[in-house]
């Protein structure tokens, strides 16, 4: 299990190691960690930048290793087409009483950018995570109505690996969990609260798609 003091030790491993300015983004479970909204994940998802991504890579590897944490690069680039302004959108966050200024800058990736993927492939976990960042206010159905309509055009098997009807089924589908839960779970403590609303929602969800078919 990789929990935020986990992450925090992985960052300051790296900080360690770095000679040049790198960029960290988390992305989905792992920012919800970080931000005390979920307690653990069983995989460290990020995307990394920097001038030199070869070491950049290197390093992050060879901490992971040494910690015994299951670590996945991947960006939601690598998955669905990217909603304009996603590079603004990336939210910084901070380590208290980490050295300053640090070479490694630390970012969640933009939450509508991975609200999207996680859409796309439409896991429950994956459901999990967009319906935390709707509770805490990181992204709004308006404006990810906004930005899915001027990228669905660009959808296709090829863009996103399946059919676009399936995409558009899936977040029927989580637009209908949304619903159902009745926006009453309001509390950062997902672990504690709106559990049943949730699997009763993801029922709900199955049961709309099915309709869709």
């Amino acid at each position: 299990m990789i929990t935020r003091p986990a992450i925090y030790e992985f960052v300051a491993a790296l900080d360690d190691r770095l000679t040049s300015p790198a960029r960290l983004y988390l992305v989905g479970e792992s920012s919800l960690v970080v931000e005390g909204w979920r307690e653990w994940t069983d995989q460290l998802v990020y995307m990394a930048q920097a001038a030199d991504l070869t070491e950049l890579q290197q390093s992050i590897e060879h901490v992971a290793a040494q910690r015994q944490l299951r670590i996945l690069c991947e960006s939601p680039a690598e998955v669905v087409p990217l909603p304009e302004g996603h590079e603004r959108r990336a939210q910084g966050w901070e380590i208290a009483g980490r050295s300053s200024p640090a070479l490694l800058k630390l970012y969640h990736f933009d939450p509508y950018s991975t609200a999207i993927r996680l859409i796309a492939r439409g896991d429950e976990p994956d459901y999990m995570v967009v319906l935390v960042f709707l509770r805490q206010g990181w992204i709004q159905f308006s404006e990810l109505d906004r930005l899915l309509a001027e990228l669905l055009p660009q959808f296709s098997t090829e863009t996103i690996q399946q059919d676009p009807a399936e995409f558009r089924r899936k977040y029927k589908g989580l637009r209908q969990m949304w619903r159902a839960e009745g926006n009453r779970a309001t509390s950062p403590a997902l672990a504690a609260n709106g559990q049943g609303g949730l699997h009763a929602g993801l029922q709900v969800a199955r049961d709309a798609a099915d309709d869709l078919v």
